[in-house]
């Protein structure tokens, strides 16, 4: 059974993953510079601990501790330390009030490769200059409930750990695989020709109304990858000559376009609506 050590000084060291958690995400001390990855509410942390990300503690009030471990079980938080603090220590350590009341830090774990990703898909997300996290992590969410196998970022996107699109994610960017484009060649947008190499139709999303609509161009026969861009701008013109096909999904008159969250839903679910 999963001890749970009461801590009530909010200088304890045990406590230092969850210091300051509004500027959390950037960690010089860290590998990469980057943050934990911080969890959430009782619906993520089962997910984090689910996950390939190493669980470094849990932290919460009493109740909250109870409820959590009950549900997860005997083993549900083996070998995890679990402390309990009221919520004043808690607010003073992350520097605002948690009334959630439950939290969970982990270390990052490698990212997988592109390949790793791109093999045994058969529909895939990838994102170009989304830097908005809410917008991540809504897609994130919206791509596991609608059964996209992965998620591959190109340039100019934000950081998928970051706390806030874990926590709008509801966890799924934990468990749904990604890896960056960057690197892979010298341009991000040469890997889309790898994608195609493997099987994929490659669907740009954009409002321009000279495009096709998105129902009538999605291949049956081949593997689907969705390409959205960031809100106002969205997807750079070589990005879309590197696709196969741009479409739109069809607006009222006096609309343009959808956020981009919404949009790539969207395209899942014709993606999915094909497949089946």
């Amino acid at each position: 059974m999963t001890s749970i050590i009461r801590i009530d000084d909010p200088n304890d060291p045990r406590l230092d993953d969850y210091r300051d958690l509004n500027h959390s995400d950037t960690r010089p001390d860290l590998p990469g510079g980057k943050g934990l990855v911080i969890a959430e509410g009782s619906l993520v942390i089962p997910r984090l601990l689910e996950s390939r990300f190493p669980v470094r503690s849990i932290l919460g009030f009493q109740p909250k501790l109870d409820s959590l471990l009950a549900a997860l079980g005997d083993a549900g938080a083996n070998d995890v330390p679990v402390y309990e603090v009221t919520r004043e220590v808690l607010a003073e350590v992350a520097g605002f009030d948690m009334h959630r009341g439950l939290v969970a830090a982990a270390d990052r774990a490698p990212e997988y490769s592109v390949g790793e990703v791109v093999d045994g898909a058969s529909t895939l997300c990838i994102l170009e200059g989304v830097g908005d996290h809410e917008n991540i992590g809504s897609i994130f969410r919206n791509a596991a409930g609608l059964g996209i196998d992965g998620v591959l970022f190109g340039a100019g996107c934000a950081d998928p750990l970051y706390r806030r699109v874990v926590r709008v994610s509801m966890g799924h960017v934990l468990r749904l695989p990604y890896a960056h484009m960057e690197g892979k060649t010298t341009n991000w947008q040469h890997g889309l020709a790898y994608l195609q190499e493997k099987g994929f139709q490659i669907i740009a999303l954009t409002p321009n109304p000279e495009a096709a609509n998105l129902q009538d161009v999605i291949d049956p026969t081949k593997k689907t990858a969705i390409l959205v861009g960031a809100e106002g701008p969205g997807l750079t013109e070589h990005a879309m000559r590197a696709t196969d096909v741009r479409a739109r999904i069809p607006m009222q008159p006096g609309t343009d376009s959808l956020n981009v969250a919404t949009a790539a839903a969207i395209g899942f679910y014709e993606a999915l609506r094909h497949r089946q």
